[in-house]
């Protein structure tokens, strides 16, 4: 047999097998998303409202099934531990793919134990000060801050939370000094800026939205350098010199668990950003507070690298670690 016909018998029988995975017969039965976080959390949201236009393109259920626990790490590692056939999804973000395996011993390994499939989109994080405090921009914060090192407190979702993290990313670039004060979750940590407990508080535009519009919270600069359509009257706090190039969020997006067939990824893929392209899934998206930022596979692993690259840096430079 000759080498060409030996290519052609090859694709022959290689020809069924990928019709299977990504045209024909797949997915046959309902599929099940992961999302490693409790029911309406902003990961939740996300994955849901880009998952039911999915679905529906598909034909399939794409089913909902949230393991919360040990910061989104329980049901983040359930989906490690899955076959890998297309069936089960990973609603996928910054805290379990991200930080925690940067602070903290997982029983996963991010880069080894997934595929990244499809990015939807990323969450900005504002700075948001009590009303009372004596600055109005970003600028002015920055002053007041620096004329009183050591005077001033930041409130987290916790040590090692990408809240607390971010934040960590804007005082060392502005040479502030500041007190950590950590809550468990955003929720907690707001309100104690909301009553005046605490000065400030680096946390999501889904988070911090809500309170801003309704004059708990004053928002003073936003995370990423390009500014959101979904707060275009905040400034970038990029636009500051001393955190010139200041330009972080958090993501979402699918995953699936490694060896997952490359065609099967392929086809979530572009299911997912043909999903994105919908202006029903935009403005829902935007009423969470969640910026839409579609990524295909390549873009996303290399988006992945980077991100984890940021964060590495703080968490060294902080020698942050969390038992």
């Amino acid at each position: 047999m000759d080498r060409r016909t030996l290519l052609l018998a090859t694709a022959g029988l290689a020809a069924p097998r990928l019709a299977r995975a990504q045209g024909g017969p797949y997915p046959s039965r309902p599929i099940r998303m992961i999302v490693p976080w409790p029911p309406g959390q902003a990961t939740d949201l996300m994955a849901r409202v880009a998952g039911q236009q999915v679905a529906a393109q598909w034909g399939q259920p794409l089913v909902p099934e949230n393991k919360a626990g040990a910061g989104g790490m329980i049901g983040t590692d359930a989906v490690a531990k899955s076959p890998p056939d297309g069936y089960t999804i990973l609603a996928a973000s910054t805290g379990p793919i991200t930080t925690a395996p940067l602070v903290q011993r997982t029983a996963y390994d991010p880069e080894k134990d997934f595929a990244p499939v499809a990015m939807i989109g990323i969450s900005p994080y504002l700075l948001t000060v009590n009303p009372n405090f004596p600055a109005r921009t970003a600028a002015e914060f920055l002053a007041v801050v620096k004329a009183n090192p050591g005077k001033y407190t930041y409130a987290t979702s916790g040590t090692g939370a990408a809240a607390h993290l971010i934040t960590l990313m804007f005082l060392s670039r502005t040479a502030l000094e500041t007190v950590h004060v950590p809550f468990a979750g955003s929720g907690p940590a707001l309100t104690s800026v909301v009553a005046g407990q605490v000065d400030f508080a680096v946390d999501t535009l889904a988070a911090t939205g809500p309170l801003v519009r309704q004059g708990a919270l004053r928002a003073l600069g936003i995370s990423l350098a390009a500014g959101s359509p979904l707060a275009p009257d905040i400034t970038p706090l990029a636009q500051l010199p001393e955190a010139r190039g200041f330009d972080v969020g958090a993501f979402g997006g699918y995953m699936m668990p490694a060896g997952t067939p490359a065609p099967i990824i392929e086809r979530l893929a572009a299911e997912t950003e043909r999903a994105m392209a919908t202006d029903e899934v935009k403005s829902r998206m935007a009423a969470i507070g969640f910026q839409a930022q579609a990524r295909n596979t390549a873009d996303f692993t290399a988006y992945l690298k980077t991100h984890r690259e940021q964060f590495r840096q703080v968490i060294e430079a902080n020698n942050i670690r969390v038992e």
